[in-house]
């Protein structure tokens, strides 16, 4: 797969208005597009950092199994949320050490709230 990419921007007047043209990279194909100011004002796409366990879902934390410092395999368990009445298991996705706890027992949380760092 081919990254998309967008490279100079020039303006050509096009009768009585000034029409903004950004070239776009795709597939090796090079494209003239005007961009909406939607796209323009978009958030940036971000990779995940595998080190902050972040909540999927709000809920509340029914346990945490983890302490500050303690080390971790991949597949322990964490904590738990709770949502929808539902108990989701968080579980380490690879070998650590607990460096955060950022939520305690009982804590409400809402989607994408930072739970726990993981060194």
């Amino acid at each position: 797969m081919s990254k998309n990419k967008e490279k100079e921007t020039s303006k050509v007047q096009e009768g009585q208005e000034n029409i903004e043209y950004t070239s776009l990279s795709i597939a090796g194909f090079e494209y003239l597009t005007t961009l909406n100011t939607k796209y323009k004002n978009r958030k940036k796409y971000q990779e995940a950092n595998p080190r902050l366990i972040k909540a999927f879902i709000s809920g509340t934390i029914d346990d945490i199994y983890v302490k500050k410092g303690k080390s971790v395999k991949a597949g322990d368990e964490l904590l738990i949320l709770e949502a929808m009445k539902m108990k989701n298991v968080i579980q380490a996705p690879f070998d650590g050490k607990i460096k955060d706890i950022l939520v305690k027992k009982g804590d409400r949380v809402s989607k994408n709230q930072l739970l726990i760092e993981l060194e």
